[in-house]
Protein backbone atom coordinates (compact mmCIF):
# COMPACT_ATOMS: atom_id res chain seq x y z
CA UNK A 1 0.00 0.00 0.00
CA UNK A 2 1.52 3.20 -1.50
CA UNK A 3 -0.16 7.03 -0.13
CA UNK A 4 -1.63 8.26 -2.67
CA UNK A 5 -1.88 5.55 -5.04
CA UNK A 6 -5.26 4.35 -6.00
CA UNK A 7 -5.54 0.91 -6.97
CA UNK A 8 -9.22 0.27 -9.33
CA UNK A 9 -10.45 -2.62 -8.07
CA UNK A 10 -13.75 -3.03 -10.51
CA UNK A 11 -14.58 -6.19 -11.66
CA UNK A 12 -15.02 -4.93 -15.05
CA UNK A 13 -11.90 -3.38 -15.28
CA UNK A 14 -9.94 -6.15 -13.73
CA UNK A 15 -11.65 -8.41 -16.58
CA UNK A 16 -10.61 -5.91 -19.64
CA UNK A 17 -7.31 -5.37 -17.89
CA UNK A 18 -6.99 -9.31 -18.16
CA UNK A 19 -8.20 -9.54 -22.14
CA UNK A 20 -6.08 -6.59 -22.82
CA UNK A 21 -2.75 -8.25 -21.48
CA UNK A 22 -3.29 -11.99 -23.50
CA UNK A 23 -0.90 -11.92 -25.76
CA UNK A 24 -3.61 -13.46 -28.24
CA UNK A 25 -5.57 -10.54 -28.46
CA UNK A 26 -5.51 -8.81 -31.84
CA UNK A 27 -4.72 -4.85 -32.45
CA UNK A 28 -8.39 -3.86 -33.03
CA UNK A 29 -9.03 -5.51 -29.37
CA UNK A 30 -6.12 -4.23 -27.79
CA UNK A 31 -7.21 -0.41 -29.25
CA UNK A 32 -10.48 -1.01 -28.14
CA UNK A 33 -9.98 -2.66 -24.65
CA UNK A 34 -7.52 0.25 -24.03
CA UNK A 35 -10.65 3.14 -25.03
CA UNK A 36 -13.15 1.04 -22.88
CA UNK A 37 -10.65 0.53 -19.86
CA UNK A 38 -9.84 4.60 -20.06
CA UNK A 39 -13.20 5.38 -19.76
CA UNK A 40 -13.49 3.17 -16.72
CA UNK A 41 -10.70 4.93 -15.07
CA UNK A 42 -11.94 8.37 -15.90
CA UNK A 43 -14.82 7.57 -14.09
CA UNK A 44 -12.08 6.54 -10.96
CA UNK A 45 -10.16 9.33 -11.33
CA UNK A 46 -12.63 12.14 -11.79
CA UNK A 47 -14.73 11.22 -8.91
CA UNK A 48 -13.58 14.48 -6.72
CA UNK A 49 -13.93 17.11 -9.46
CA UNK A 50 -15.85 20.01 -8.42
CA UNK A 51 -19.43 20.63 -9.15
CA UNK A 52 -20.96 23.91 -9.79
CA UNK A 53 -24.85 24.32 -9.90
CA UNK A 54 -26.50 25.21 -12.83
CA UNK A 55 -29.75 25.27 -14.06
CA UNK A 56 -30.85 24.32 -17.81
CA UNK A 57 -34.48 24.54 -19.39
CA UNK A 58 -36.06 20.95 -19.18
CA UNK A 59 -39.52 19.91 -21.04
CA UNK A 60 -41.27 20.35 -17.85
CA UNK A 61 -39.66 23.40 -16.85
CA UNK A 62 -36.17 24.92 -15.21
CA UNK A 63 -34.56 22.61 -13.94
CA UNK A 64 -31.79 23.05 -10.95
CA UNK A 65 -28.52 20.77 -11.89
CA UNK A 66 -24.56 20.54 -11.48
CA UNK A 67 -21.81 20.67 -14.01
CA UNK A 68 -18.04 20.57 -13.63
CA UNK A 69 -16.57 23.57 -12.34
CA UNK A 70 -13.11 23.00 -13.64
CA UNK A 71 -11.52 22.98 -16.48
CA UNK A 72 -9.81 19.33 -17.25
CA UNK A 73 -6.66 18.43 -19.17
CA UNK A 74 -5.48 15.73 -20.56
CA UNK A 75 -1.85 15.12 -21.43
CA UNK A 76 -0.82 12.28 -22.85
CA UNK A 77 3.03 10.89 -23.37
CA UNK A 78 2.98 9.71 -26.85
CA UNK A 79 2.57 7.18 -28.08
CA UNK A 80 0.99 4.89 -26.08
CA UNK A 81 -0.50 7.18 -24.26
CA UNK A 82 -2.38 8.73 -27.01
CA UNK A 83 -4.46 4.91 -26.65
CA UNK A 84 -6.36 6.46 -23.60
CA UNK A 85 -7.53 10.35 -25.07
CA UNK A 86 -10.37 8.37 -26.73
CA UNK A 87 -12.02 6.97 -23.67
CA UNK A 88 -11.18 10.04 -21.41
CA UNK A 89 -12.88 12.18 -24.02
CA UNK A 90 -15.76 10.04 -24.18
CA UNK A 91 -16.14 10.65 -20.42
CA UNK A 92 -15.55 14.29 -20.41
CA UNK A 93 -15.56 15.87 -23.84
CA UNK A 94 -14.74 19.24 -23.34
CA UNK A 95 -11.29 18.11 -21.96
CA UNK A 96 -8.47 20.14 -23.47
CA UNK A 97 -5.79 17.52 -24.84
CA UNK A 98 -1.56 18.71 -24.68
CA UNK A 99 0.48 16.36 -26.48
CA UNK A 100 3.55 15.65 -25.05
CA UNK A 101 6.65 13.34 -26.37
CA UNK A 102 9.10 11.59 -24.36
CA UNK A 103 10.84 8.34 -24.46
CA UNK A 104 13.23 6.71 -22.09
CA UNK A 105 16.61 6.13 -23.30
CA UNK A 106 17.20 2.49 -23.20
CA UNK A 107 21.20 2.79 -21.58
CA UNK A 108 20.56 5.88 -18.76
CA UNK A 109 16.83 5.10 -18.48
CA UNK A 110 16.79 8.94 -18.63
CA UNK A 111 13.55 10.40 -20.11
CA UNK A 112 14.21 12.66 -23.51
CA UNK A 113 11.96 14.86 -24.12
CA UNK A 114 11.05 15.10 -28.02
CA UNK A 115 7.87 17.03 -28.06
CA UNK A 116 5.45 19.45 -25.94
CA UNK A 117 2.19 20.57 -27.38
CA UNK A 118 1.91 22.71 -23.71
CA UNK A 119 0.93 26.84 -24.25
CA UNK A 120 2.71 29.84 -22.75
CA UNK A 121 0.10 29.44 -20.38
CA UNK A 122 -1.84 26.54 -18.35
CA UNK A 123 -5.16 27.33 -18.56
CA UNK A 124 -5.88 24.06 -17.00
CA UNK A 125 -7.07 23.11 -13.10
CA UNK A 126 -6.27 19.54 -13.39
CA UNK A 127 -4.27 17.93 -15.45
CA UNK A 128 -4.46 14.23 -16.41
CA UNK A 129 -1.06 12.67 -17.46
CA UNK A 130 -1.85 9.68 -19.52
CA UNK A 131 0.49 6.63 -19.86
CA UNK A 132 -0.63 3.01 -20.05
CA UNK A 133 1.90 1.40 -18.22
CA UNK A 134 4.79 2.75 -15.66
CA UNK A 135 8.01 0.70 -15.51
CA UNK A 136 11.13 2.72 -14.22
CA UNK A 137 9.05 5.88 -14.18
CA UNK A 138 11.31 8.18 -15.63
CA UNK A 139 8.97 9.33 -18.73
CA UNK A 140 6.11 10.01 -16.02
CA UNK A 141 8.09 11.70 -13.40
CA UNK A 142 9.53 14.22 -16.30
CA UNK A 143 5.82 14.72 -17.56
CA UNK A 144 5.53 15.73 -14.58
CA UNK A 145 7.82 17.82 -13.89
CA UNK A 146 6.75 19.57 -17.32
CA UNK A 147 3.12 19.83 -16.76
CA UNK A 148 3.96 21.20 -12.82
CA UNK A 149 6.45 24.04 -14.75
CA UNK A 150 3.60 24.76 -17.37
CA UNK A 151 1.74 25.81 -14.04
CA UNK A 152 -0.73 23.33 -13.29
CA UNK A 153 -1.86 22.82 -9.83
CA UNK A 154 -3.35 19.83 -9.32
CA UNK A 155 -2.05 16.83 -11.24
CA UNK A 156 -3.12 12.94 -11.72
CA UNK A 157 -0.96 10.43 -13.33
CA UNK A 158 -3.13 7.58 -14.71
CA UNK A 159 -1.71 3.95 -15.77
CA UNK A 160 -3.32 0.56 -16.35
CA UNK A 161 -0.55 -1.15 -15.01
CA UNK A 162 2.63 -0.49 -12.79
CA UNK A 163 5.60 -1.97 -11.65
CA UNK A 164 5.74 -1.05 -7.76
CA UNK A 165 9.75 0.38 -8.96
CA UNK A 166 7.49 3.25 -10.98
CA UNK A 167 5.36 3.97 -8.31
CA UNK A 168 8.10 4.61 -5.90
CA UNK A 169 10.14 6.74 -8.60
CA UNK A 170 6.75 8.65 -8.99
CA UNK A 171 6.46 9.20 -5.33
CA UNK A 172 9.54 11.37 -5.02
CA UNK A 173 8.03 13.78 -8.14
CA UNK A 174 4.71 13.94 -5.55
CA UNK A 175 6.27 14.65 -2.68
CA UNK A 176 7.57 17.88 -4.41
CA UNK A 177 3.84 18.91 -4.86
CA UNK A 178 3.12 17.62 -8.15
CA UNK A 179 1.19 15.35 -7.96
CA UNK A 180 -2.19 14.26 -5.73
CA UNK A 181 -3.27 10.39 -6.92
CA UNK A 182 -1.99 7.92 -9.17
CA UNK A 183 -4.66 5.73 -10.36
CA UNK A 184 -3.45 2.43 -11.74
CA UNK A 185 -5.35 -0.68 -12.14
CA UNK A 186 -2.93 -3.28 -11.54
CA UNK A 187 0.30 -3.39 -9.71
CA UNK A 188 3.13 -5.33 -11.71
CA UNK A 189 4.04 -4.73 -15.24
CA UNK A 190 4.99 -8.00 -15.62
CA UNK A 191 2.70 -10.68 -15.47
CA UNK A 192 2.80 -12.58 -12.12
Amino acid sequence: KMPNVTVCTHPLVRHKLTLLRDKDSRSREVRELTKELSTLLAYEVMRDLTLKPKSVAAPGGDVQGDEIAETIGLAPIMRSGLGMVEGFAYAFPEAQVWHLGLYRDAKTLVAIEYYNRLTADCRCDVVYILETSLSCGSTARAAARMVKDWGAKKIKLVVMVAAPEGLRAFQEVRRGGALKMCVRARSRVEPS
